[in-house]
Formats: structure tokens, sequence, C-alpha cells
């Protein structure tokens, strides 16, 4: 990864499992926008876009 981190990387909604990175339900727009700017960006082509899932 080139740049600065990411915001979202340090946000209590997100998960970083390998291969499964999300969001938590429940955050912010601006996180979720961030995160799907990433996902969709150059920065991580291995990972795909995922949806915010509820945690049980």
């Amino acid at each position: 990864m080139t740049g600065t981190r990411p915001k979202f990387m340090d946000s209590d909604y997100f998960v970083d499992d390998p291969g499964n990175w999300h969001l938590k339900e429940g955050a912010p727009q601006d996180i979720v926008n961030e995160f799907n700017e990433f996902i969709q960006g150059d920065e991580a082509p291995e990972v795909q876009p995922t949806t915010i899932i509820e945690l049980d």
C-alpha cells in the first residue's frame, strides 16, 4: 500500500479478516464511502468489495 493509511482501518466498524475485509453494521456513511473507494481503487486489487454484515 502506498500513501497514508485510510481512516476506516482504525474504525471500530472495520473487520480485517484475511480475504474478507468488511464493515460491521451501523458504520457511518463516511466510513462506508472511504472503505468502498479503497476497495474499488488500485490500492487493493486483490480484495473485492463486501457488504456490511449483521453479527448476532
